[in-house]
């Protein structure tokens, strides 16, 4: 990716958030790289190198700053089909799909092949993909050093490496530190914590007040500070991971506060991923604002609610089904299908929240569950048989509820399911798929916010584009504005 060297030291100079994992800082003379928020002292400008990642930053011999710790940039949405695809990859492989470093099996997962994968990653990043997930391991690992009191064996394995003695080596050979001068303090031994940081603003109470309003009733819990939820996530050959999640927003920083129960201490790596998808972490607000504010519709609310996200999804079946469940009926009759969906096929689990109670039911364990089961409870025969058909084509990976996925692919295939229609795919694409540019105007609360019909809608959406899932969330809040 070609950088403007002259805009990134501007950037640096000025400390300027918006540009905080957009790039890297490089010194020549410590061998360190930087984020461009960094607060040690800019240095001189002949000494200074720009990357456009992390790895790349690595893959020249720098290492990350101990002070602003690049690990904990925030990413980047995607916007173009290059975007998409790097996107896709790094979400991967933050997934820890390249653990063993099998490039054949992302690039597949990806519809297309090794060679293709090299050469995008190379052009943008400036790594390979083995070299990308190399630096993401060594950088979660970074991460639970200072944040964790999870012991080195632990950490290695969470992080994605095979055994100790290869973390060791390589955090040292990389770094040239030894893993145990990174240790940090844990507030409390039998939780885990972390922060994950993002580009201000962040409209954190309409976040809250949307999930709020969709919280899946024993899976998820959501007040004024916090959201709560149970996960499970499975771990190869060893079953799930089971425990909770809890999430607010960090005080006297653009961040939020993680904590979760030290039973998900495998999975770390892939919970801290979700949470960057639900809260829509890899936002660019200043690009969003400047260009929704040019339309006359969307001015007033965007000043209203600068730095609006477009909630993504935890568990991108989850969010399918609630999609499903959701047609045609109101938000609140929809939250009260999916709670009777959990309570009935979801398993229970033990947390310290009373609200918290059962698990999301996973697609393979819904796809033999008979029609006559689900419509149980109260839901239309027709509906109950689209949700096992998505439930199987889910679990036979026909569908790929992942923001590592084709987008155009996956609402085709979406589409091609019987009861799933435009609509739902363009809503599971903006939040299970992390599709900026996903756009539901079939949406009849849209309509009626805009004040038009469905064809002029989608003809004045065109202007929204790059950005048309944050057109439609303004749009969905500007009814506040107006009852």
């Amino acid at each position: 990716m070609l950088l403007d060297s002259d805009a990134c030291f501007r950037a640096v100079r000025a400390r300027d958030r918006r540009f905080d994992g957009r790039f890297f800082t490089a010194v020549a003379t410590t061998g360190i790289y930087c984020r461009p928020i960094c607060p040690v002292r800019a240095p001189k400008r002949e000494n200074m190198r720009f990357f456009s990642s992390a790895a790349a930053a690595e893959g020249a011999g720098f290492r990350p700053c101990l002070r602003c710790r690049p690990e904990r940039a925030p990413g980047l949405a995607a916007v173009d089909a290059a975007g998409r695809l790097i996107g896709a990859a790094i979400a991967g492989i933050e997934e820890h799909a390249l653990s063993n470093g099998r490039v054949g099996d992302l690039a597949a997962s990806l519809g297309i092949s090794d060679r293709h994968l090299r050469r995008v990653t190379e052009a943008e990043l400036g790594v390979s993909p083995v070299e990308l997930a190399q630096t993401q391991r060594l950088l979660l690992a970074k991460r639970l050093l200072s944040e964790t009191s999870l012991n080195l064996t632990d950490i290695a394995f969470a992080s994605g490496f095979g055994s100790l003695r290869r973390f060791n080596a390589l955090f040292k050979s990389r770094y040239g530190l030894n893993p145990r001068s990174l240790r940090g303090h844990s507030d409390a031994a039998d939780l885990l914590h972390c922060r994950l940081d993002f580009r201000p603003p962040l409209a954190w109470e309409a976040l809250l007040d949307y999930l709020h309003l969709r919280a899946i009733p024993g899976v998820e819990w959501v007040d004024r500070t916090h959201y709560r939820r149970t996960v499970a996530i499975g771990v190869p050959e060893k079953g799930d991971a089971r425990g909770w999640v809890a999430v607010s927003l960090a005080k006297g920083g653009a961040a939020l506060d993680v904590e979760m129960s030290l039973s998900l201490a495998p999975v770390i790596g892939a919970v801290i991923v979700r949470v960057k998808n639900l809260f829509d972490l890899g936002a660019a607000p200043d690009s969003v604002s400047a260009l929704l504010s040019q339309d006359r519709m969307l001015s007033r609310v965007v000043r209203r609610l600068p730095g609006l996200r477009v909630p993504g999804a935890f568990d991108g079946y989850e969010l399918a089904v609630r999609a499903v469940l959701g047609q045609q009926v109101s938000v609140k009759a929809a939250t009260t299908l999916a709670g009777r969906w959990a309570e009935k096929f979801g398993a229970p689990v033990a947390t310290p929240f009373p609200e918290l109670n059962r698990l999301s039911p996973h697609a393979p364990r819904m796809a033999g569950v008979a029609a006559e089961d689900i419509a149980t409870l109260g839901i239309v025969s027709s509906r109950a048989r689209a949700l096992i058909a998505l439930s199987q084509a889910v679990t036979e990976r026909r569908v790929v509820l992942s923001h590592a996925a084709n987008v155009e692919e996956q609402i085709a295939a979406l589409e091609g399911l019987p009861g799933i229609g435009p609509w739902t795919a363009q809503y599971i694409a903006m939040r299970a798929l992390r599709w900026p540019d996903a756009f539901p105007g079939g949406d009849l609360m849209l309509q009626k916010a805009a004040k038009v019909d469905k064809k002029a809608l989608q003809k004045r959406a065109e202007s929204w584009r790059p950005w048309r899932a944050y057109a439609a969330h303004y749009l969905w809040q500007s009814l506040r504005d107006h009852p």
